[in-house]
């Protein structure tokens, strides 16, 4: 083939190099704008995970590209004057102009042509020129081929909302080292890494709002250097900060990151008399956030994947699909690593009530990649240390943060792990059956701290389902009343919840194992709602509630209350999330009223509000009660995590204990952007900025998850639903699995029954342990 690489930066250069090796008939060309020493950064970082990536990719230059790196394990935090290092982390730094002059070197050893000082205004022409089979788009950010074919690329550009400068110093770090000083206007964070011997990289980056507070949009470059000398005095030893982007102006060189997300990464187009494929790569087709340092690892590693789908398919139309189904996922999950890690300096002021062990523990787990276990991998003595800091405990060896006890109000929790209220469809006229008492005993008997009732209609037309459980009478009082009795008798030491809510025009709907959320073939009853908006194009169009329907629905919330107080549940939680009734108030997709409980947030959040208060009235004082909300409605015109934290406020006004954080489900139109606990950041923002607590939800499935959650202080409980429907006792299995790998822990983390249980479970674990390595010896 004829291969263009439009661009050097490390993405084409180790392409270009990696094609030459794969084939030296290959003929490889690499045109880049720059002259061969010429760089506009300092450092770059890669992973110890990356290097090996490298190595096997090409001995040679990874070889090289390794004896140039400077290698650190610890990562340093500084905060409100103190300072809290851990080991283990793996990475390496070395500097741009050595990496690219590195695969400079190689390119040429092997034969790739590099053109210089030749700046590619039409990319279609040069290939042309170069009668290109393959053209490879690596020119970077600001991208001229993937603004020529947006079309087709869809690219979706989003700037951040923190300005950053990028900028060097000869005071060299023995650490990956962040650095956190506040001002009068707010919080600069500095991120400090070696990269030779005699120089580090220094960015420093502040919410755009502080950056303009301090008149740096004003200043020239080099009082807006050194006005970060000052405020980073301390870090510096003297050393002053440099620059090496004198060819920009001003204050331009404090940029807002771009975080580019492309469609599709392949476009053809007929050169020559051929379909030529275009295909982005490195910075052109994606970016992610300096905080976890991965640009440079990205573009490396797509020079890789292409590399091997043209080895594993002869046809290079093929080659080029599997290239962009490949890296397109694997990169997804970098960016969304990327954008929590993002939003975590963005808002460096919400954690900043935070002691600086918690606060160092959050800044380590930030991207969500990074769980407890894999920090116990790599550093065991600094994470014991901070959870006996957590426990508060001397103890040798303090329990896991899932195990935490927790009191809310007069309530106890033995510790941190909730039963989601999950509809089972199993009651008949309202009325709680012995598969219930049969379901929740049994996960009351699993260990986890609190059982929640499934969704619990307070009227006969609030339920979803003619299957789903009410509490409008004596006889389903009296039916919870024996669950609930179980629960407390079992010896257990859990706690009952229950969720009441109104369907609202989600109701009259067919079972879940039927066709879930489509009207009854026949028998449906009214619905009521905000307005009279139906929930999808086959749901029933609700009745728009009058003052009357509100009054009566009120007394009916209240009502039930009453009845949950006498069955002696110890826990009380208000469903106004995913579209059913009082959700159909909150958003503004559904709430199309014109009077007091229509237009403004407040306004919408009115009716619930009233309802939770009415029912605060008469439920016990000394037991908590929680509200479940939808943080985002994932659809343009929804609320969003900002309105989120706006009802959480108002819901804290008026007594809230807990918000329980999901999101989404308010319209079929909704698509949430998923993966492992992506609710987890709307609950953590919740939490630390209203200062209420929260419980977490939603792709919470495995206990590791648990631990980092509870321990950075995003959720003070984890609701978790689909492992409790596989394994009543997943609380207690997962417990015993920590216990046999690691060590005993104190006895009051659990009760007496829960000792027996985990017992049993740790010597199963211990068996199948000892089974899988005969099994592995024998093979």
């Amino acid at each position: 083939m004829h291969i263009l690489c439009l661009g050097g930066g490390p993405a084409g250069l180790y392409f270009a190099l990696l094609m030459k090796l794969q084939n030296p008939a290959h003929q490889v060309t690499v045109v880049e704008r720059n002259r061969p020493f010429d760089t506009f950064g300092w450092g770059v970082v890669l992973s110890d995970q990356t290097l090996g990536n490298l190595r096997a990719a090409d001995p040679v230059s990874a070889q090289l590209i390794g004896d140039a790196f400077n290698h650190w394990d610890d990562v340093e935090v500084f905060f409100k004057g103190r300072s809290v290092r851990s080991g283990g982390h793996g990475f390496c730094g070395i500097g741009r102009k050595r990496l690219l002059n590195i695969l400079q070197e190689r390119c040429m050893e092997l034969g790739v042509d590099l053109v210089f000082e030749t700046d590619v205004q039409d990319d279609q022409a040069i290939a042309a020129q170069y009668n290109a089979d393959v053209v490879i788009a690596s020119d970077g950010l600001n991208s001229r081929i993937r603004n020529r074919y947006a079309e087709t690329f869809k690219p979706d550009v989003e700037l951040r909302a923190c300005r950053f400068v990028w900028l060097g110093t000869h005071k060299t770090f023995d650490a990956f080292t962040f650095a956190f000083e506040q001002t009068e206007h707010g919080w600069f964070a500095a991120h400090a890494y070696k990269f030779d011997e005699n120089t580090s990289t220094f960015i420093v980056e502040t919410p755009e709002a502080v950056w303009k507070a301090h008149g740096l949009d004003q200043m020239s470059q080099e009082d807006g250097i050194a006005f970060c000398e000052r405020l980073f005095a301390k870090y510096l030893d003297g050393n002053p900060l440099m620059n090496n982007a004198t060819h920009v102006r001003g204050s331009a060189i404090w940029i807002r990151f771009p975080r580019v997300v492309c469609e599709r990464w392949v476009h053809e187009a007929a050169i020559n008399g051929k379909q030529v494929p275009i295909v982005l790569m490195g910075d052109a087709a994606h970016t992610a956030h300096f905080s976890i340092g991965s640009g440079t690892k990205l573009a490396l590693e797509d020079a890789i994947e292409l590399t091997n789908c043209f080895a594993q398919h002869g046809d290079a139309t093929a080659a080029l699909q599997a290239y962009e189904a490949l890296r397109s996922v694997e990169v997804l999950k970098i960016q969304n690593a990327a954008r929590n890690s993002t939003e975590w300096f963005e808002n460096v002021d919400r954690y900043s009530g935070m002691e600086a062990e918690q606060f160092f523990y959050s800044l380590l787990t930030r991207s969500q990649r990074i769980s407890h276990e894999n920090l116990r991998v790599r550093d065991a003595a600094w994470l014991q240390g901070y959870e006996q800091w957590l426990a508060k405990s001397n103890a040798a060896h303090a329990p896991p943060p899932m195990l935490l006890p927790l009191k809310v109000r007069e309530l106890a929790l033995k510790n941190r792990i909730v039963v989601s209220p999950m509809a089972t469809y199993s009651a008949v006229n309202g009325v709680p059956q012995d598969f219930h008492l049969v379901h929740l005993g049994a996960r009351a008997l699993g260990g986890a701290a609190l059982v929640f009732v499934e969704m619990t209609s307070p009227c006969p037309e609030g339920r979803i389902t003619p299957g789903c459980p009410g509490l409008w009478n004596d006889t389903q009082a009296k039916a919870f009343k024996r669950i609930v009795d179980f629960v407390h008798a079992s010896g257990a030491g859990a706690k009952i919840g229950l969720q009441l809510g109104h369907s609202g025009p989600k109701g009259s709907t067919q079972v879940g194992w039927e066709a879930p959320d489509e009207p009854l073939p026949t028998g449906n009853w009214p619905l009521l709602a905000a307005s009279a908006v139906a929930y999808g194009p086959t749901n029933q169009v609700p009745q728009a509630m009058t003052r009357a329907d509100m009054d009566r629905v009120k007394a009916e919330f209240v009502q039930s209350t009453r009845y949950a107080a006498e069955a002696g549940f110890d826990w009380l939680e208000l469903h106004c999330a995913h579209g059913y009734l009082l959700s159909s108030f909150i958003t503004p997709l559904t709430n199309q009223r014109t009077d007091d409980y229509g237009g403004s947030l407040e306004n919408r959040c009115r009716f619930p509000l009233e309802v939770f208060s009415a029912m605060r009235e008469v439920w016990p004082a000394q037991l908590p009660m929680s509200v479940r909300i939808s943080a985002h409605d994932w659809v343009p015109g929804g609320n969003t995590a900002d309105d989120a934290v706006a009802i959480a406020r108002m819901f804290k006004a008026a007594g809230c204990d807990f918000i329980d954080v999901s999101s989404g489900q308010t319209t079929r139109a909704a698509k949430p952007v998923y993966g492992r606990m992506y609710q987890t950041p709307f609950a953590d923002r919740i939490r630390n900025e209203v200062g209420i607590q929260t419980i977490a939800v939603g792709a919470i499935s495995e206990v590791d998850h648990v631990n980092s959650i509870i321990a950075a202080g995003r959720a003070d409980l984890c609701a978790i639903a689909r492992p409790h429907l596989a394994d009543p006792a997943w609380t207690l299995h997962e417990a015993a699995k920590l216990q046999s790998r690691h060590v005993n822990w104190p006895q009051p983390y659990l009760s007496g029954r829960d000792q027996l249980y985990r017992e049993v479970a740790k010597q199963k674990e211990m068996a199948a342990q000892a089974e899988r390595g005969q099994a592995t010896a024998n093979k």
